[in-house]
């Protein structure tokens, strides 16, 4: 069994401790051998198994998700567990996944799970630059206390993302979605939704003096920003409205909205459904540029001689 870990599981294990890394490579020779090891975490698809920070030197006990197929297991995350009793691991965390949850949030996290596990297969195989540039998730720990901070709870679909990616920082400041736009960070996401709240609030206050049919809204508190134009460029992207569960469009230049409607699942599934067959896609035309995914409408002119289509 052909145990995998992403150079950027191994740049999040350093983070943690000096001694996490080896840590991992250990516990892939146990699931090499026993790929059942691991303990269902409430998230479709994923294991998760608690590695004792005792045995080894400057690590701490730890929660290590990872997704197993046929013939490999893909390590998704590393997290500190908060002690080693803990019994399903960081990645469910008190995810809101128990028997008791819709089945309609069951099933949009499968959903999204596999779409996701298709891109990232894809990069790994054909961009590992891109692929490296992926975050690795996060618990649903983190992602509560950023429903805190925001005073807005997060749709099962968006929950499910973050738990297997926490953003995306890019190749030469562009990411692997269409368009070469990127998945926020966390930290983005935060800092960009409460700038717009603010300027909506300030809109409040213009809009309280201007005639119904002037008044101007740029963000509703039920927008959540989920990708930019680029990993640092905020000038447009696209936001989750957690009423309609639809996403949607902002831009500071007033660009209409697009034509289709996509939910996180179907956008993701589009996504890569134009990589598995280029041949097919209608939004965007993927390529290569090295060992980075580029997508044809922002073609760098600089890159054209260098940019390969992909054909299938």
């Amino acid at each position: 069994m052909n145990v995998e870990i992403s150079p950027h599981i191994h740049g999040a294990a350093m983070q943690i401790g000096s001694g996490v890394p080896y840590a991992l490579k250990v516990l892939a020779v146990q699931l090499a051998d026993d790929p059942d090891m691991g303990q269902p975490s409430g998230l479709p698809g994923i294991l998760t198994v608690i590695v004792d920070g005792d045995v080894f030197d400057d690590c701490p006990a730890l929660a290590v998700g990872y997704i197993r197929e046929p013939d490999r297991i893909e390590i998704r995350y590393v997290n500190p567990a908060r002690s080693a009793s803990m019994a399903v691991g960081a990645a469910q965390d008190r995810v809101q996944d128990s028997p008791a949850a819709p089945a309609a949030e069951t099933v949009t996290r499968r959903e999204i799970a596999d779409a996701w596990q298709r891109i990232t297969r894809w990069l790994q195989h054909n961009a590992a630059d891109s692929y490296a540039a992926l975050r690795a998730g996060v618990s649903a720990a983190n992602i509560t206390a950023l429903e805190n901070g925001l005073d807005l709870p997060m749709p099962a679909s968006l929950r499910m993302l973050w738990s297997l990616t926490a953003g995306d920082d890019g190749v030469n400041g562009a990411g692997c979605l269409p368009g070469n736009q990127a998945l926020m960070t966390l930290d983005a996401v935060v800092a960009f939704y409460r700038q717009q709240v603010d300027s909506q609030a300030h809109q409040d206050t213009l809009n309280a003096r201007r005639a119904e049919c002037d008044r101007i809204t740029v963000w509703k508190t039920t927008w959540i920003p989920v990708v930019s134009y680029g990993t640092a460029d905020r000038t447009s992207g696209l936001y989750l409205d957690t009423e309609t569960g639809y996403l949607g469009r902002w831009s500071r230049y007033n660009e209409g909205a697009d034509d289709e409607l996509d939910t996180l699942v179907t956008y993701l599934e589009d996504v890569a459904d134009m990589l598995e067959n280029p041949a097919l896609a209608t939004r965007d035309k993927p390529g290569l540029v090295g060992g980075a995914l580029v997508w044809g409408s922002r073609l760098d002119p600089a890159q054209e001689d260098r940019w390969q289509p992909l054909r299938g």
